[in-house]
């Protein structure tokens, strides 16, 4: 069971400044015996001001079958206990409630944890990408990530945080 984050404490964890330690982290096919997705996994660290070393996942995963279906995200790795994913964005090939095929980027907050529901489970519709590679340049810049680079969809767009 995921334990009770503030919001405090999860813009906290976005914005430490994080270094991929594996850059060249390669794309495998899931499952291996009849592949539906290929994804890739980095993994990062960053430092508090108290010099504790956290831990974090950025993956990105492409439907083999259906391009629009893809998403990329960021998992907070605690010294204990589950995994916090701490945001999403995902493609258009899908509805989410209100949101209707189109690009939306989920983030945790404490009313869904608080609520029992996925940490990650409130979504906004956003213009900010288009593919995967937009997507993972959304989430470098958003959740101050450093040792890797991807291509904005729409670089007149990257700075403008509005969803």
């Amino acid at each position: 069971m995921t334990r009770n984050y503030s919001d405090g404490e999860l813009e906290n964890l976005g914005r430490l400044p994080k270094r991929v330690t594996n850059p060249g982290a390669r794309w495998s096919d899931k499952p291996s015996a009849h592949p539906v997705h290929r994804q890739r996994i980095f993994k990062a660290t960053g430092t508090t001001e108290d010099n504790r070393q956290l831990r974090f996942l950025i993956y990105q995963r492409q439907s083999l079958r259906d391009e629009p279906s893809y998403s990329c995200g960021i998992v907070y790795v605690p010294p204990s206990g589950p995994r916090l994913t701490l945001a999403r964005y995902n493609g258009p090939n899908h509805r989410h409630r209100d949101i209707r095929y189109k690009p939306h980027i989920h983030r945790a907050t404490e009313a869904a944890i608080l609520a029992g529901r996925k940490p990650e489970d409130q979504a906004e519709e956003t213009t900010r990408y288009e593919t995967l590679e937009g997507a993972l340049a959304c989430l470098i810049e958003d959740f101050e990530l450093s040792g890797i680079q991807a291509e904005p969809d729409h670089p007149s767009l990257f700075n403008d945080h509005q969803s």
